[in-house]
């Protein structure tokens, strides 16, 4: 991890969060960076992702595991947006994701909050393989804060 302080400064929690997910851990997603509406994560490349559709050299990884990484870390970059980023409850109500080249080799995903409101957040995302830019996305959240539960 290369910028361990922005890191804990945007969510301490998120390795702990990783790592009970099963996917996620699955996936290997690492973050590089998260803080101030930001968050950069990696997945490593590795052969269980890919397509076997028998391109030269290795086959590009499957569109649902970039897809994720656009979900990913448009969840992260949002919680960094807020006091206790635990508190807040979150969930996806639109993800959209333009492919625009095979995703081959290690994956690095950056999300960029664009608007955070009072029950929703909006993120646009770039993912960059081996081959360049593969996809970007952008994700609409609907947000659960501590004093809607309460209600």
């Amino acid at each position: 991890m290369a910028d361990s302080e922005s890191t804990d400064e945007g969510w301490p929690e998120w390795r702990s969060f990783v790592d009970r997910h099963g996917y996620l851990s699955w996936l290997g997603i690492d973050v590089e960076h998260l803080a101030d509406g930001r968050a950069v994560l990696v997945v490593e490349r590795d052969e269980e992702f890919e397509n076997p559709v028998g391109n030269d050299g290795y086959d590009p990884v499957h569109g649902g595991i970039v897809a994720t990484l656009i979900d990913t870390s448009s969840a992260f970059a949002l919680r960094t947006t807020f006091e206790d980023p635990a508190a807040v409850g979150m969930t996806t109500t639109d993800l959209n994701v333009s492919y625009m080249r095979p995703a081959t080799g290690d994956l690095r995903a950056e999300a960029e909050v664009r608007r955070v409101g009072g029950s929703t957040g909006v993120t646009t995302v770039s993912v960059v393989g081996s081959d360049g830019e593969a996809a970007v996305g952008r994700t609409t959240y609907r947000l659960f804060r501590p004093s809607d539960r309460e209600a």
